[in-house]
């Protein structure tokens, strides 16, 4: 199960991710992201701290906007991973393409 909250801070979007991505409901993790870049969203913050597990069709949609973002000058940061949901970045050399950070503060900062 995935729970998705969506909110406004200082200019910045933050999706809060809450439980599991994975290939049955990455769709509403899609929606999400579309919706917020839809709003005109700059800065997109995702907070993993409640994410316990992530699969590649989740991994996939924040790999499908790559593109969109660097060509709109869309800022995203990932922040507040658990250790084995960060590892899954890890392996796939995702953590070299996507902006990871420990904290909120950290991700704020750029």
């Amino acid at each position: 199960m995935l729970n998705i909250e969506k909110l406004i801070e200082n200019e910045s979007w933050v999706l809060v991710l809450t439980g599991e991505i994975d290939a049955s409901n990455s769709v509403e993790l899609d929606a999400a992201m579309s919706e917020v870049v839809n709003e005109g969203a700059k800065n997109i913050l995702i907070d993993c701290a409640g994410l316990e597990y992530i699969s590649s069709a989740g991994l996939g949609v924040f790999m499908s906007y790559l593109d969109e973002f660097e060509e709109n000058n869309i800022k995203m940061a990932i922040y507040a991973l658990k250790d084995k949901v960060f590892q899954v970045f890890h392996i796939l050399g995702l953590d070299q393409l996507i902006t990871i950070k420990r904290t909120k503060e950290e991700a704020l900062e750029g």
